[in-house]
């Protein structure tokens, strides 16, 4: 003991009975060469001017930290206490080493082989962000937020992983930089955003608790020696969480809510034994050829029948099994307003699961009865489940199949896979987009149509994103009078020869010879036989004797989006039309005029009410022709609400993004600057605005607002820069912007 003191040597009369104390403890769970390592540190501590608190708990933690994460890491500790040393935080020293030993278990048990050094990795970077100098008054200040920060480290990452950790941290770090008691607030579990922000990142049990656990269940009863890899899942988004597996090992979220009577590790064992199963028993299929109904259709039996035959070999499943998958209720989706394909497949994919069922459909017992048939002969096959769903298919299509208004409700089944593994292409194709497409979440408001999309906002305050932030609902537009378009045409007769005659100089030929070319891809003739004549004349030929071709044809594909707010029913200046209706006169004309091109359009409006509500409007898609059905939604246009712009913007990129153009073209046809009723910054939502605009040049569409409203050059060349036109007169939009569009696309 007195040669460890001697060795310890140090001023403060403390320190010799705490090392008393915890020497023996240290002797034992240490090796001698650790705990020679222990004292050295232990004498630095206390040579570092911080007073005796550092030095002390160091002395009464280290032992078990070392116990949990191994002597190796002493080095990692040291070198972090001596970037606290040369800050203004050296008061944190004895906190951070007090939260490592707390956090010590939880580290140990995360997979990362370098846990304890990503988390004083995070401690620090939070450090650096929100401490500083002022150098004009040559002051040095602390960092707020990293004394409750590391109170409170323990209680955080016991719910968290550690990149859930770091986007905890980042969210109160952006949001309130100039704020030292909202940060404090925020750190300290105290403010709604902090327990919001932790309660996304968290739900329920944590993968990383129960790997071990998992992977021995995953062996011994499946033989499956693929490694469990957590991904991010992300609360209050279904869809967000659906497990898959490939290459690299079956991929579940890091955490799992408990769903009804069913725990977190229950959920996460009925998804390995669904995986498994496919993994066992399932073929990958062909899709090139497959309509997505089929597919779906496809998936929902093959699921059924895996499922069916891990519960012959484990009865005890079908408990679970039948614990998470959706009841849905007989008849509760309306065939005439929405679109009921998902509803009819999860109630036969609970007849199929639960014989108990009170389904009483003449084509779903039918059809149930066709599977137990399949399946009595054997194991089947997913062939044989593909023909099963292909007869299914065609016995229950409906036309409002087609309606994008999708009946969601109780058709998750919350432990079933993507099916990812359940196709393969002979091509890479559009559908395979699913897969990384960004995911939607629930509306429980079915009349808004798709579930929403959740987009980000950028706030100019704190130079970032606010992630998830706005809720973008989509819908097909409402049908009216397409006669009323019609009569709108006649009336602009004269100005649609006009727009004719300069649309025929704009129509592609679309192929051009290219003749006298050195290489080509076929012979010139008539070069190869003067070239003949030359040669025998004694003359020197002309070695260019190839021809090629080249597109003379147009590949422009374009986006027109119209905002749809309340301010579009006011009185045009000059006229006794409406704004709204003058906009329907224009984008009839140029849906008119781009159709006569042959110019893939997509017309879509919008209008929002705050955040929560950004309602995205489709009256024309890509796919479809200038017609009867394009006409009857431009008729209906209405207009409400306010104009929130950037999420529509991010939205229609979404789809003009997909086209093969070598040209897209995103117009926008506004009345006013962006704004809407939850927003008192008039910026934040100009600057959002203009944020969308850059993202949308980063995916190579180039973007042209036209703007009806006469005191817009206020904004508009903030959020657009040079690539915009104010209409000073606009009861001459009708005339105007057609031609507009033909001069962007000439």
């Amino acid at each position: 003991m007195n040669t460890a003191l001697q060795r310890l040597d140090s001023g403060f009369p403390q320190a010799a009975q705490v090392l008393e104390d915890c020497l023996p403890q240290a002797r034992k769970l240490l090796s001698p060469e650790g705990v020679e390592a222990y004292l050295d540190a232990a004498r630095g501590l206390g040579k570092l001017g911080r007073g005796a608190e550092p030095l002390l708990v160091f002395l009464k933690t280290w032992p078990g930290l070392a116990s949990h994460l191994g002597e190796a890491a002493l080095p990692f500790v040291l070198a972090a206490v001596q970037t606290m040393t040369r800050s203004p935080n050296g008061r944190t020293i004895a906190p951070l080493l007090q939260s490592l030993a707390d956090v010590a278990p939880r580290l140990a048990a995360m997979p990362e082989e370098s846990a304890l050094q990503t988390c004083l990795d995070i401690v620090l970077q939070t450090m650096e962000r929100t401490s500083g100098s002022i150098h004009g008054a040559h002051k040095t200040y602390a960092s707020a937020c990293l004394p409750p920060l590391l109170q409170h480290l323990p209680q955080v990452l016991s719910q968290l992983s550690l990149s859930g950790l770091q986007r905890w941290i980042d969210f109160g770090v952006r949001n309130y930089p100039e704020h030292p008691e909202r940060q404090q607030a925020y750190f300290s579990l105290q403010s709604p955003d902090s327990r919001a922000v932790l309660q996304g990142e968290r739900q329920g049990t944590l993968l990383l608790d129960h790997m071990r656990q998992l992977e021995l269940y995953l062996r011994s009863l499946w033989h499956g020696t693929e490694q469990l890899v957590p991904f991010s899942a992300e609360a209050g988004r279904p869809g967000r969480d659906l497990p898959y597996w490939d290459s690299s090992g079956m991929r579940l979220p890091d955490v799992y809510d408990a769903l009804g009577p069913t725990s977190g590790i229950d959920r996460y064992r009925a998804a390995l034994a669904h995986m498994a199963a496919h993994r066992r028993w399932s073929q990958a299929l062909f899709a090139d050829n497959w309509s997505p109904l089929q597919r779906l259709a496809v998936e929902f039996f093959e699921d059924a029948r895996v499922d069916l035959l891990a519960m012959r070999l484990y009865p005890g499943l079908r408990r679970i099994f039948c614990a998470l998958h959706a009841t849905p209720t007989e008849g509760a989706c309306d065939p005439a307003t929405q679109s009921c394909q998902r509803h009819r497949l999860a109630m036969l994919s609970r007849a199929l699961l639960d014989p108990s069922h009170t389904y009483t459909d003449g084509t779903l017992l039918q059809f149930a009865k066709a599977f137990f048939d399949t399946m009595a002969q054997g194991e089947s096959s997913t062939a044989a489940m593909a023909n099963l769903a292909i007869a299914y298919v065609a016995k229950t299509r409906l036309q409002s199949d087609q309606l994008p208004n999708t009946f969601f409700t109780d058709t998750e089944i919350a432990y079933r896979d993507d099916n990812r593994h359940l196709w393969k292409f002979h091509e890479r194709s559009d559908d395979e987009e699913m897969f990384d497409a960004p995911p939607v979440a629930r509306s429980t408001q079915e009349e808004r149509g798709l579930p929403p999309r959740l987009y980000p906002e950028w706030d100019y305050a704190s130079q970032s994103y606010r992630p998830d932030w706005v809720s973008l609902y989509e819908r097909l537009h409402p049908s009216g009078s397409g006669a009323h378009i019609d009569q709108l045409l006649e009336k602009h007769t004269a100005l649609a020869k006009r727009l004719k005659r300069l649309l025929d100089s704009l129509k592609p030929q679309d192929r051009a010879r290219l003749r006298h070319q050195e290489e080509g891809s076929e012979l010139d003739l008539d070069a190869a036989c003067q070239a003949q004549i030359d040669l025998r004349c004694g003359l020197q030929p002309d070695t260019r004797v190839q021809q090629s071709s080249q597109s003379n044809g147009r590949s422009i594909a374009v986006m027109l989006v119209l905002d749809l707010s309340e301010s579009l029913n006011a009185r045009a200046p000059g006229s006794q039309q409406s704004v709204l209706e003058l906009s329907q006169e224009a984008v009839s004309l140029l849906a008119w005029a781009v159709d006569q091109l042959g110019d893939p359009l997509a017309i879509a409006g919008f209008h929002s009410n705050t955040r929560h509500e950004v309602r995205y409007l489709h009256i024309k898609g890509f796919g479809e022709r200038w017609g009867d059905t394009v006409k009857s939604r431009l008729a209906a246009m209405q207009a409400g609400y306010s104009t929130r712009m950037g999420a529509a913007l991010r939205h229609a990129a979404h789809y003009l993004g997909a086209q093969t153009a070598d040209k897209k073209l995103m117009l926008v046809l506004t009345d006013g600057q962006p704004a809407d009723v939850d927003c008192s910054d008039a910026r934040l939502l100009i600057d959002d605005a203009r944020q969308s605009v850059r993202e949308l040049e980063q995916q190579g569409i180039f973007s042209y607002c036209i703007n009806l409203d006469a005191q817009a050059d206020a904004y508009v060349a903030d959020i657009f820069g040079h690539h915009y036109t104010v209409m000073d007169h606009v009861e001459r939009l009708p005339e105007q912007l057609p031609q507009l569009f033909m001069a962007l696309t000439r």
